[in-house]
């Protein structure tokens, strides 16, 4: 799309066309994170399983709040990593030090994230697995 026509679609028209044109963006942008991000695919199974254990083991507010909350910004990151990528790719098309530094302190931030959520959803459902196992 080019840029005089998004201009135009972004100018007020009101605040309920103002809230469908960002939700219109919202989704683009989801869009496209599932069709150009294996891991954003991943990540979303990753929710659904968590709320399938999450009704099997009737989880407690707090569990789903960090379950789902930690699974939920793993994907928050990674939709920015994307778009710094993007980003990056478009000024810097060929090979630059610092282009490839800022890619891999964004991949760097969704690995810690995974880590954070890994480490939050084990604390959630280890003991109910061990529970289960007995």
């Amino acid at each position: 799309m080019n840029t005089v026509k998004r201009n135009e679609e972004t100018k007020k028209k009101g605040p309920v066309k103002d809230v469908l044109n960002k939700f219109k963006y919202s989704s683009q942008g989801l869009i496209y994170c599932f069709k150009n991000e294996t891991s954003f695919i991943f990540e979303a199974i990753a929710v659904v399983a968590a709320i399938i254990l999450g009704i099997y083991f009737h989880l407690t507010a707090l569990e789903w709040l960090f379950s789902l909350g930690s699974i939920f910004f793993i994907m928050v990151i990674e939709a920015l990593n994307t778009a710094i990528e993007c980003v990056v790719d478009m000024v810097c098309p060929e090979y630059n030090p610092l282009a490839g530094a800022a890619k891999d302190c964004g991949s760097a931030a969704t690995c810690i994230c995974t880590f954070l959520a890994a480490a939050a959803n084990a604390v959630v459902f280890i003991p109910y697995i061990i529970e289960l196992f007995k």
